[in-house]
């Protein structure tokens, strides 16, 4: 490779492809779930006292860590929460629910003043079209509002970052993705053990520790062993910023 990565292109071709093929559109479906929500991360949100995860999008996981236009770590998954946050600003959301996936999050398109805000974070750069993970064709529309997105450099594309789904799972074979081009030590960067030995925000201080077993446990400060826990020492460690957050995406408290 060249001193300075070629920008990773697989994603706007995956953005052109589905695009092209986005001849259905969504079935409309009955409004459920209404009112000002609890936003607790950037796909995933609390109303009417459901846990609902938005469709068809991958934002950034709150500990995940991007870099910037000069190579520099931020917080782009608490940023992306606190974007959607303020989009919200309190208005009401009317919720068009759907199946429930597996940590029991109802899934669904969400409204603000008919305003689509799954399309809108994508759109302005602070989430991912997912189609891969989508039970439906119905969201690869979504896909030419990543290509405007990666196009403008806004939100994650202004530099560079893992995709969420590559994120969860990443290793040293995972691929750095950018809008124009990728820092030469973004894999060190990104993919070091220590990158996490530190939260990604004051306020995100919950460590969840993932146990043989597969069982998703969160150790809140204060507890028996919170100190020992060494979130770089084991596949599957992250940070959590809330408790919400944590029990909606699939983690147990642990026992005192």
């Amino acid at each position: 490779m060249d001193q300075e990565r070629k920008v990773v292109v697989g994603m706007k071709r995956r953005a052109i492809m589905f695009a092209l093929l986005a001849l259905i559109t969504s079935p409309v479906c009955a409004a459920t779930l209404s009112g000002a929500p609890r936003i607790l991360d950037g796909n995933t949100i609390e109303i009417e006292q459901t846990n609902v995860r938005l469709s068809g999008i991958e934002a950034p996981e709150t500990d995940q860590i991007c870099l910037d236009a000069q190579g520099r770590k931020w917080a782009c998954g608490v940023a992306a929460r606190d974007e959607l946050i303020k989009h919200s600003n309190g208005r009401k959301w009317n919720c068009h629910t759907k199946r429930v996936d597996e940590y029991s999050r109802t899934l669904g398109s969400c409204f603000i003043e008919g305003e689509d805000v799954n399309a809108w974070m994508i759109r302005s750069g602070w989430a991912l079209s997912g189609w891969a993970l989508s039970a439906g064709a119905s969201h690869h529309t979504y896909a030419v509002y990543e290509l405007v997105a990666s196009t403008a450099s806004v939100g994650l594309w202004s530099g560079a970052f893992i995709a969420p789904w590559d994120w969860r799972r990443r290793n040293r074979r995972t691929i750095i993705v950018g809008a124009r081009s990728v820092p030469i030590d973004a894999q060190e960067v990104l993919l070091g053990a220590a990158l996490l030995s530190e939260p990604p925000s004051p306020e995100c201080l919950i460590k969840g520790t993932l146990e043989r077993s597969g069982e998703r446990i969160y150790h809140l400060p204060g507890q028996p062993g919170y100190e020992q826990i060494d979130m770089t020492k084991k596949r599957g460690e992250r940070w959590l910023c809330s408790e919400a957050e944590a029990e909606a995406t699939g983690w147990r408290k642990a026992a005192r």
